[in-house]
């Protein structure tokens, strides 16, 4: 069992439900993210969903890169050891590309794509000293092809996410360190909250539960809700683009 588990963007939307998922299962937690108030809160929730598990926040903000080094450090040491570390931040601005939002598609690409990678190096020179981790990352079901407007930058930065964390997976093949990409469809979450429709769409709590399933697994590959998102993957991936283009 994975028993210490860092998360970061822990504050809110999927962070937060899969911290309480966790709790669930006896869990020690290393949960980070920029709102120290949201974090105070979360712990005193899950320290009622389960006492007997130990819980420690820090404020972090994954584009300080340094931060993330010392933050990763601190955990590592608080709880003698890291079991799994999920690289959860992450965020949706941007607009179609040439239309003056150049500083907000930079920013998502910089959080979802830069941070990550730092965070990634983090948790795998951790996971190399002590010969045993698993990394996990969160996709999306929108790497798997291009996208417009505010979707154009989110989507690529989620493609890149799915090949690094294939090149980490073939770089430590045969070792004890596993790494796990989770591609989710659409969850309910902070990120998505202003849009009205959205195909498939399920609840924040129906997401993270499936999220949780699947970061169990430690499967190279996930994608949930598994109904319908294992199936429509492969469909998106051959769709003509005048379909991709009514999707978003």
């Amino acid at each position: 069992m994975r028993k210490n588990i860092l998360i970061t963007g822990a504050s809110s939307g999927l962070g937060k439900g899969m911290a309480k998922e966790f709790a669930k299962q006896g869990c020690n937690l290393a949960l980070c993210a920029r709102r120290f108030e949201l974090l105070e809160q979360l712990k005193a929730e899950l320290e009622q969903v389960n006492p007997n598990i130990t819980i420690s926040i820090k404020v972090l903000d994954v584009n300080n890169h340094e931060q993330v080094f010392s933050v990763f450090k601190a955990f590592n040491e608080e709880l003698n050891g890291l079991d799994r570390v999920i690289i959860n931040a992450g965020m949706g601005k941007g607009a179609s590309i040439g239309t003056g939002y150049f500083n907000a598609n930079k920013q998502t690409a910089e959080t979802n794509f830069i941070a990550a990678l730092a965070q990634a190096e983090a948790a795998m020179e951790i996971f190399r000293a002590q010969n045993y981790g698993h990394l996990v990352t969160i996709s999306s079901i929108s790497a798997v092809r291009g996208f417009r407007r505010a979707m154009t930058v989110y989507a690529a930065t989620k493609a890149a996410i799915t090949s690094l964390s294939e090149g980490i997976r073939i770089d430590v093949m045969n070792t004890p360190i596993k790494v796990s990409c989770v591609h989710p469809g659409f969850i309910r979450s902070e990120i998505n909250e202003k849009v009205k429709t959205v195909p498939f769409i399920v609840d924040t709590e129906t997401g993270c539960k499936a999220l949780v399933k699947a970061i169990n697994k430690e499967k190279a590959n996930s994608f949930v809700p598994t109904w319908p998102w294992s199936f429509l993957h492969w469909i998106l991936r051959i769709a003509p683009l005048s379909t991709i283009r009514k999707m978003s």
